[in-house]
């Protein structure tokens, strides 16, 4: 699969379309994480699923697939993995989509 399939694809769900709207905010959404500062670090994966009322495998699905499309960087840290946007892959799919398909900007 290209990356822009992959990125497609990643897109093509809402909860993984929210799960990207949370991490641009993860201070409002997660301030009660104690593990690590969710700006510098991340957001746990953990917290991600309970956020969205569903189990840690399948998050960790939705987070591999925001992965492959280089949406997300997650770090390992011990037995967490904490997960932050990735905001120039962000920027450069919505730059693509716009020249793609002649989006005018005014």
């Amino acid at each position: 699969m290209t990356k822009r399939t992959d990125q497609v694809k990643a897109l093509s769900n809402e909860t993984r379309i929210e799960i990207l709207r949370i991490l641009d905010q993860p201070r409002t959404y997660f301030s009660g994480q104690e593990s690590a500062d969710p700006i510098e670090t991340g957001v746990c994966v953990q917290l991600i699923a309970a956020h969205f009322g569903v189990s840690q495998p399948t998050m960790s699905r939705h987070i591999e697939l925001l992965k492959r499309a280089g949406f997300i960087v997650a770090k390992r840290q011990q037995k967490w993995t904490y997960c932050s946007r990735n905001e120039l892959a962000l920027a450069e799919y919505a730059d693509w989509l716009s020249e793609s398909l002649n989006i005018k900007r005014s």
